[in-house]
């Protein structure tokens, strides 16, 4: 392409407008231009060929700002084509990124031929930047911190401020920071933003906070530059630079001299114009005497030193204390170490007051002693107590009583006497403690109490006496001489009174002839045989007595009776056990058990013999024949109760539950369509078979079967058979009793001899109820034949 800049034909004008404010982010922009032009000397036909001539754009690189504000189009640049003749048949087109929106051009109309002339070229549109972002703090505004005392130079903090302009073109993007508020204590790098210390020896007792304005200006820093700004809040740390400090030198305090010991009784403080751990006092008592009354501690809260009383005071002895106390902190900084000693003191006078105080005892406590069984009145011992005020009141004694408590002892108001009120037994209670209280004859309200201890002393009033209760073994095996026991005794008495014991048979009986005693006069002796050979069927118990006395004084002695039992010893064995009791110890059966047992057999013989004795009383044999025709039938002494009994065996645990209803039938009621068999007795007299009415044998016949009918289908019967009878009505029945249970002790008018000719199935009752009769005949005969007598 050839540039023709002396040309002027066709002149094209570029008028590029920028429609859209937010086209920051576009740099470039493409266009392109076709020149179209018509020849008139060239026949229209389509054989008609056409040459393209060599392109010759005349044109360079465009420009243009953004953020261009007005009513008129923004003028970029013109272009030229070199086939431009400037006759007006050129005429230029744009298209591209932008084309008749963001960009447009003036065209140049060919009326002759509206085909293109060229092809298609394109260029370059650049958008410039333009200052128009100022700089921004997009995190703050800040907080940040640095130690009091600081070094000048030292750093605290950075900051970063962010342009949104084009950074590679112009100083648009260029930042440089300054301090608008905050000096001269700080200073920012104007390029690093940097924020330093700018003044020595910032103190945080004397200001603690600042605030700091840095604002960051683009265009570095020139006129005309957009600018932002933030704030910084630092705070100056605290640092151990401040030593404590007694507000004044010397302090007082009053304390009665009743204080108790262990609470406080004043407190000191030291200020400290630290916080933290870089104030923490500790404090302390200088002087001996001071430390040797008091102590002083720090209450961590408060920062108070706290003064507690270690002894007791006492107004008539010293009534005033001066304490110098020193108060320093517990962390040091070496840094400030020239500024001196962190640490101060001051004087606290401590004036004691005078109060009325209690009696005080001579003793913290005291310890007596008496002898047990003395007199009712001994004197036990003495308790002394003083008044510590000047005015010195007499003191007046009491023991405080207890109502849970026996009284043994009494005082003397006045002396303090302790006298005894009963006899006391050292075996019984060896030591007694009491209280004893003293108090002010002028204000009993004032009362003090020590305790009393008191040891009752042990005299020989208890005899000794034998350690052992159990029986004395001897094997039948012993040999003459053999040790059969060593026994040893026991006496209540102190060691004193019973260390020593003696033992002897007693005076005055005569020797024994199978056993002697040997004192071993080490508190124990040995039982020893004097024949050999003993038979415990011969004697199986001896007793021995033996009399021990003790070496206290006055000598008491016991006379004890040992039990020696024979018995043939288990051999292989070091102990002296009988072989029947060891037996039952093997067995693990006591006597106890073995007397229970044989008490439950010697029981159960009685028993067998009392049923044998009445069974022989009755006449029945104690086994029945097999061919018995009651080998089935369990009998019963007693008759039952019919309808009245009421108490007879439940046998509801044995029915099943499931049974039918309808089978539950009474069993001593018959029904109401059989006539009751028993209410047609037969006339006295001799009685057949033939004088039963055939109607009512077959009223029986019916209702035994039915009866049987009901038991075979009843489910809900014991599982096993039994005797269904249907003998006895109960009392007040209209159908009587067809049963001869109850006519046992009544004679009968009936002649039974003819059941002999029913038949064998009656034999039996035939043989029953003639001995009956003969029996009762008998017995008849025998009554009147004594009545006669």
């Amino acid at each position: 392409m050839k540039v023709n800049p002396s040309s002027c034909l066709c002149p094209v004008l570029l008028c590029l407008c920028f429609l859209e404010r937010g086209y920051e982010a576009s740099h470039y922009g493409q266009a392109k231009v076709i020149s179209r032009s018509h020849n008139a000397t060239h026949n229209h036909t389509e054989t008609e060929v056409h040459h393209r001539p060599k392109r010759g754009w005349i044109w360079n690189q465009f420009f243009v700002l953004e953020e261009h504000i007005g009513p008129d189009a923004q003028y970029v640049g013109k272009l030229h084509s070199n086939s431009d003749k400037g006759d007006g048949s050129v005429r230029y087109i744009l298209s591209g990124e932008g084309a008749g929106s963001i960009f447009i051009i003036n065209e140049a109309i060919d009326r002759n031929n509206n085909k293109p002339l060229e092809p298609e070229s394109e260029f370059i549109i650049k958008v410039q930047d333009i200052n128009d972002n100022a700089p921004k703090f997009p995190d703050g505004p800040f907080v940040t911190s640095v130690p009091e005392m600081s070094e000048v130079g030292t750093s605290v903090f950075q900051v970063t401020a962010t342009d949104a302009d084009d950074p590679t073109y112009g100083n648009s993007a260029r930042v440089v920071y300054s301090v608008l508020h905050g000096q001269p204590y700080f200073s920012v790098d104007p390029k690093t933003g940097i924020i330093r210390t700018a003044l020595a020896d910032m103190d945080r007792e004397a200001r603690e906070h600042y605030s700091v304005v840095i604002q960051a200006k683009d265009m570095a820093g020139q006129v005309g530059g957009l600018s932002g700004s933030t704030t910084v809040n630092i705070t100056l740390t605290d640092i151990n630079d401040n030593p404590p400090k007694f507000p004044q030198k010397n302090y007082q305090v009053f304390v009665p001299e009743s204080a108790q010991v262990g609470k406080p009784v004043g407190k000191i403080k030291a200020n400290d114009e630290d916080i933290g751990i870089n104030a923490e006092i500790k404090y302390s008592i200088l002087n001996p005497e001071g430390a040797g009354m008091f102590s002083i501690s720090t209450d961590k809260d408060t920062r108070e030193g706290v003064i507690t009383l270690r002894k007791p005071l006492n107004y008539e002895k010293k009534k005033q204390y001066s304490l110098h106390i020193a108060a320093e902190n517990t962390h040091l900084d070496p840094r400030f170490s020239y500024l001196g000693s962190f640490k101060d003191d001051a004087t606290l006078k401590i004036t004691v007051g005078d109060v009325d105080e209690p009696p005080v005892f001579s003793m913290d406590y005291y310890i007596m002693e008496v002898y047990e069984n003395a007199k009712v009145g001994t004197e036990v011992g003495a308790v002394t107590a003083r008044d510590p005020d000047s005015k010195n009141s007499p003191v007046r004694y009491f023991i405080e009583r207890r109502e849970d408590k026996e009284v043994y002892f009494d005082i003397e108001s006045i002396s303090g006497v302790i006298r005894t009120t009963q006899l006391l037994d050292r075996e019984d209670t060896p030591w007694h403690n009491i209280t004893v209280m003293a108090t002010e004859e002028d204000n009993p309200s004032l009362q003090s109490h020590v305790p009393v201890t008191v040891q009752v002393l042990d005299v020989n009033d208890n005899p000794p006496k034998i350690n052992t209760e159990d029986e004395i073994i001897i094997c039948e095996s012993t040999r003459a001489g053999q040790v059969i026991q060593t026994i040893t005794a026991v006496d209540k008495d102190d060691f004193a009174n019973g260390k020593g014991f003696s033992f002897s048979f007693p005076g005055g009986v005569p020797a024994n002839p199978n056993f002697t005693i040997k004192d071993n006069e080490d508190s124990t002796a040995n039982i020893i045989a004097r024949r050999r050979r003993f038979h415990r069927l011969t004697q199986e118990l001896y007793e021995l007595p033996v009399v021990v006395w003790d070496d206290g004084e006055p000598v008491l002695s016991s006379t004890s009776t040992l039990t020696l039992r024979v018995c043939s010893c288990q051999r292989g064995t070091r102990l002296k056990i009988c072989q029947g009791e060891a037996f039952l110890s093997s067995a693990g059966l006591s006597t106890g058990a073995l007397i229970a047992i044989l008490l439950c057999v010697l029981i159960l013989l009685a028993i067998v013999i009392l049923f044998i004795t009445l069974r022989r009383s009755k006449k029945e044999p104690l086994i029945i024949s097999e061919e018995d025709i009651r080998e089935n039938v369990v009998t019963y002494d007693d008759e039952g109760g019919g309808e009245e009994d009421t108490e007879a065996f439940d046998i509801i645990a044995l029915r099943n539950p499931a049974a039918a209803e309808e089978l539950k039938f009474r069993r001593d009621v018959r029904p109401e369509c059989i006539r009751p068999w028993s209410s047609r007795r037969p006339a006295r007299g001799r009685l057949s078979p033939s004088s039963l009415d055939i109607d009512e044998e077959m009223d029986v016949r019916e209702f035994i079967k039915q009866r049987v009918g009901e038991a075979d289908q009843d489910t809900s019967v014991p599982p096993y058979d039994s005797l269904q009878t249907y003998a006895y009505e109960g009392q007040g029945s209209p159908a009587g009793s067809i049963s001869s249970l109850g006519s046992a002790g009544v004679h009968s008018e009936l002649d039974y001899n003819s059941l002999d000719d029913w038949g064998p199935k009656f034999e039996k009752i035939a043989e029953l109820y003639g001995e009956e009769v003969e029996t009762a005949s008998e017995s008849t005969e025998k009554a009147e034949s004594e009545k006669q007598t």
